[in-house]
């Protein structure tokens, strides 16, 4: 049986020891061109969030630095070698160039583990799938010196990776959240206490990735909107397609995974699957709406289909929306997909 994408990650992330008679392979040599591909993707930021020195995204610094903040008159004791010769010589007055400094941010994974994400019937479980995008995230996000941190929660807050850099931190992260054992308690997810910790612990502008399959009480909507009023906030949203289409297989009992609760239904019935659909297909909707209301903006992965396809296809769309708020051309990306 072919190997899955995610395990060909975790092969590149954590080679096995090479034996004693054997020379040692070299990193990753196995991964070449998966991890090239990675090496490649980068992770557009909207918003001006980073502070710390070393890294090389947008702050609201003012400095030297390659994006333009503003052209403005030269004012004594402004340094000489920030002067725009070319205004300057179009002008009967010197002026002064400033930018953004670049720096580095911090990434936060808001990460579910509830009983509803340990679940699947495709290529793998939804946690699977968000253990493997935590993986590219912090791979990609992890570079030029930014920190990755992750809040994990189920029926309440699980516990903090503070943030940290390094090929190192990453993987005590990813260890972290594949350790974490499967929850065996009767209660919901409590997505909305884990987004008000969230707010209260993120003292500093952050790029926050919200991973659940948003299958939970209401009420997270207010602590969302909160957060992303402060941050920049994804929806990283896990999906199976069995959630959507009932198969006609006779009669079934259906368990929730969390609650515990069970329901005997005959999927035979036509009608039942129909009705099934549409609420299914109401609540992906309303879902989406509440996300939009918040101002955040909706990542959808499927344990039917492959991460990284996907991930190439949100990260360009994030160059063009940067672009876009710019002014400025972006390039795309979109041919990488035929390596995936």
């Amino acid at each position: 049986m072919p190997r899955s994408w995610l395990d060909r990650l975790e092969q590149a992330l954590f080679p096995p020891p090479a034996p004693e008679e054997t020379p040692a392979a070299p990193p990753l040599a196995r991964s070449e061109k998966m991890d090239t591909l990675l090496r490649r993707l980068d992770w557009t930021i909207l918003r001006p969030l980073a502070r710390y020195l070393g890294g090389e995204e947008r702050s609201l610094v003012r400095g030297p630095g390659m994006e333009l903040a503003e052209i403005r008159e030269y004012q004594p004791g402004d340094d000489v070698r920030h002067i725009d010769w070319s205004v300057t010589a179009r002008s009967d007055r010197p002026f002064v160039r400033e930018a953004f400094v670049e720096r580095a941010l911090d990434a936060w994974l808001v990460l579910d583990l509830s009983g509803s994400v340990d679940w699947g019937t495709a290529q793998c479980l939804k946690r699977d799938r968000a253990l493997e995008f935590a993986s590219v995230a912090g791979q990609v996000l992890g570079r030029n010196g930014n920190r990755i941190a992750a809040l994990l929660f189920a029926d309440k807050p699980l516990g903090v990776v503070p943030p940290g850099v390094g090929r190192v931190h990453l993987l005590g992260l990813l260890s972290r959240i594949r350790e974490t054992p499967r929850q065996a308690g009767r209660a919901p997810t409590d997505l909305a206490a884990a987004l008000a910790q969230a707010y209260t612990i993120l003292r500093r502008r952050s790029l926050v990735l919200v991973v659940s399959d948003f299958l939970v009480p209401t009420g997270w909507q207010r602590p969302l909107g909160q957060l992303a009023q402060r941050h920049e906030v994804v929806a990283v949203r896990l999906g199976d397609p069995r959630e959507g289409d009932l198969p006609d297989v006779g009669w079934i009992t259906l368990e929730d995974p969390e609650t515990g609760a069970q329901l005997t239904v005959d999927t035979g019935d036509r009608k039942l699957r129909d009705r099934f659909r549409e609420a299914a297909q109401a609540q992906t909707e309303a879902i989406h709406a509440d996300l939009v209301r918040c101002g955040v903006e909706e990542l959808v992965l499927s344990t039917d289909t492959e991460l990284l396809p996907v991930m190439i296809r949100f990260l360009n769309a994030r160059k063009f929306q940067r672009g876009a708020r710019s002014g400025l051309g972006t390039t795309s990306i979109s041919a990488l997909s035929g390596e995936s």
